[in-house]
């Protein structure tokens, strides 16, 4: 097995604000909860200012006066633990509303996500693995909570201390002011050199993270092609090295980012020499007393400490802002198939379908219709046959806008396709696949997704109807037996009918049915094929199938290759002109003969 491939590089090299902007701008939904938390930041940091000024006040008084006042003290001691506990009330509150906000912002963006998501088409699912659409969901949204929380609850207060500090510690002494802060342009440069490296670094770490969960999806979901080739030891070593590229692009990232908290100390301990110099200096020469040295020195606790906190935030952005950037990503992705600003609802419809001069290519340059053309009556049934990547399913497709012509129009009771909602349009059609999917509940939920206000004798009456009732009943709780996702406890059959019934109970007014029987033995096709005419009656369908001995019965029969409609005709018109659709049968049934 071949090492799971990246599936984008990294271009982005430093941090994007705009990035932060736009993940900042969920906070605007909340502004209430904001205004009273920066009210409670403003409380807390006045009280982190006033306390070195209260030491230096009970250092002064006490120490450096004739006569040192007891009660004084006390009363300063006071002070300082009621404004102290007030600030421990504030923060506590402003934690817990911030961390409310937070989680409700978390869930609205990955609502968003996951709907914006599923408005995208096939392309989008094509060229991505499941697995790392979950990343997208699950773990890149989980990343953003720290940098949201820590944001509002560090940032904001964080860099007005900063700055405040760095104001009276100017006023109380510009010398030790200027000596507290001469380190602080080194590290910022440092900072902004470590910032562009790191980035790119942890996206790459988002990436290989990426890699390991589709990896680990596909291969569960394929566990039994794994065990029945007995491929768990290639699988293993692929799965390791994923594991490799992991954790040595984490071990880089990590290298990278130690590098803020040892430049963020080192200033630290830089400034506070310095002001220990010159306040010692100052100090015999009776420029500055006792207890605004202290304090001085409290101050620059106050000044490199959120100094340190930005720095660690900073660390965080860099590392999670990759994860916003690869969610505004996608959700910045248009939808290929959306209604326009004119579309209309489409009315209900009779089932006159037409193509005219219809082109596509799932690439551009690789046509796979080329300038089609037909027209499908009300309650006509169309089998379409032809060799593997003929264009069969792509016709079908494309009436149930999947996908987008290039060039032509498609109508249904004249209606073009193009100028309806896609929801007016889908809800009058039932589609059934090859590879029916059953979703982890009942077999009753599972019918009901085809009508979701369906009655329970509407499910009973669908599922006679393909001649899964007897099966059904057979089952520990009938109707209510509880399945797995994609239905691994039944069998193949099974899934097949449960899944016809499903269609059934829409009720559609055109039918598309692709591959419906493929996967169906010889004795239960009888039964679901009874069902089949049932349901194709009075409604047009279109019928993909290659066991050419089901589709006998249809209107007509549409031979598609090479990028277009080669015959058309009943079984027995197509038989007698001896041409493409004759061969193709002749071949099954020699075939079908020797078996």
């Amino acid at each position: 097995m071949n090492t799971f491939r990246e599936d984008e590089k990294v271009e982005k090299e430093t941090l994007k604000i705009n990035t932060l902007f736009r993940l900042y701008a969920y906070l605007l939904k909340f502004r209430k909860e904001i205004i009273i938390v920066l009210a409670l930041m403003a409380l807390t940091i006045i009280v982190k200012v006033v306390n070195p000024l209260l030491i230096q006040k009970g250092i002064d008084n006490f120490i450096d006066t004739d006569s040192p006042s007891v009660n004084g003290l006390i009363i300063i001691g006071v002070c300082a633990v009621i404004i102290n506990a007030i600030s421990w009330i504030c923060v506590r509150k402003r934690t817990l509303i911030i961390s409310k906000v937070s989680n409700r912002i978390l869930m609205n963006i990955r609502q968003e996500l996951y709907t914006h998501i599923q408005s995208l088409g096939f392309e989008f699912f094509d060229n991505r693995p499941v697995g790392k659409i979950l990343a997208r969901i699950i773990g890149d949204v989980n990343s953003l909570k720290e940098v949201l929380q820590n944001s509002v609850i560090s940032l904001i207060p964080d860099f007005i201390t900063v700055i405040a500090v760095a104001v009276i510690m100017i006023v109380i002494d510009w010398r030790l002011g200027l000596a507290a802060l001469a380190s602080l342009p080194v590290m910022v440069l440092g900072m902004w050199f470590v910032q562009i490296r790191s980035h790119k670094r942890w996206q790459m770490v988002k990436k290989k993270n990426s890699n390991m969960n589709a990896f680990t999806n596909e291969d569960f979901s394929g566990i039994r092609v794994v065990q029945s080739f007995a491929a768990e030891d290639d699988t293993n070593k692929t799965f390791d090295g994923i594991l490799v590229q992991h954790k040595d692009a984490f071990i880089k990232a990590v290298r990278l980012n130690d590098l803020f908290w040892s430049m963020t100390e080192l200033s630290w301990g830089v400034g506070t020499v310095l002001v220990y110099i010159i306040g010692v200096n100052l100090y015999k020469s009776g420029e500055v007393s006792i207890g605004m040295l202290v304090a001085f020195t409290t101050y620059i606790g106050l000044f490199w400490g959120p100094i340190m906190n930005l720095s660690n935030l900073y660390n965080q952005l860099i590392t999670n802002v990759a994860g916003a950037e690869r969610i505004f990503e996608i959700m910045d992705i248009e939808p290929e198939i959306k209604d326009s600003k004119e579309a209309k609802e489409l009315p209900n419809i009779h089932g006159e379908v037409e193509f005219r001069n219809i082109t596509f290519g799932y690439e551009e340059d690789i046509k796979v219709l080329e300038d089609v053309s037909f027209k499908i009556k009300p309650g006509e049934t169309i089998a379409l046959v032809g060799p593997t990547g003929a264009g069969k399913t792509t016709i079908v497709n494309l009436i149930s806008r999947f996908y987008e012509a290039q060039k032509g129009e498609i109508l249904i009771d004249g209606h073009n396709i193009y100028e309806v909602t896609v929801e007016s349009l889908r809800g009058q059609m039932g589609i059934m696949t090859q590879d029916n999917f059953l979703f982890s509940g009942t077999i009753k939920e599972n019918i009901k997704y085809g009508k979701l206000d369906a009655t329970d004798e509407e499910v009973v009456e669908a599922a006679k109807a393909v001649h899964a009732n007897e099966f059904i009943m057979q089952l520990e709780n009938g109707y209510d037996t509880q399945i797995n996702e994609r239905g691994t406890r039944l069998s193949i059959g099974q899934r097949q009918l449960v899944a016809f019934a499903r269609t059934m109970i829409s009720k559609p007014r055109i039918l598309i049915l692709d591959e419906a029987t493929s996967n169906i033995d010889t004795h239960t096709e009888r039964y679901v094929q009874q069902g089949i005419e049932e349901l194709l009656t009075g409604r047009t369908s279109f019928v993909i199938a290659h066991r050419l001995s089901t589709i006998q019965k249809a209107d007509r029969i549409f031979v598609v290759d090479q990028g277009n409609i080669l015959e058309q005709g009943s079984h027995a018109e197509l038989l007698a002109k001896k041409g493409i659709y004759y061969g193709l049968y002749m071949a099954q049934f020699d075939q079908s003969a020797i078996l």
